[in-house]
């Protein structure tokens, strides 16, 4: 198993869930999140006054997936977040060691 982090841009997270929920992905977890990358923040103007916005807003996805379901998820990821302009996001892939659904006692895959 495998959990997919991935941070993207906030108006691509309906998209991205809609692809995912496609291809058998049955949960994920969304986190507002704040950062920069090669962006680096931009400047904004307020009643007169510029100011300098480090930190931008992001969606995190956190999806946990079976190995066979991996490469998938990962080029749909892609796929339905891309802009094709900077800032467009990071996936992150960890190894999953174990998994168990606190409902039913169940561990493995059988508890994605």
């Amino acid at each position: 198993m495998k959990k997919i982090e991935a941070i993207i841009k906030p108006f691509k997270l309906d998209e991205v869930r809609e692809a995912l929920s496609d291809i058998g992905v049955t949960g994920l977890t969304v986190t507002e999140v704040k950062g920069f990358g090669r962006q680096k923040g931009h400047t904004e103007l307020y009643r007169g006054a510029e100011y300098v916005v480090d930190f931008l807003p992001k969606i995190k996805l956190e999806i946990v997936v079976a190995d066979s379901l991996l490469e998938r998820a990962k080029e749909t990821i892609v796929t339905a977040a891309r802009t094709g302009k900077i800032g467009d996001g990071k996936i992150f892939v960890t190894s999953v060691e174990q998994v168990i659904r606190i409902r039913t006692g169940e561990s493995g895959e059988t508890a994605i």
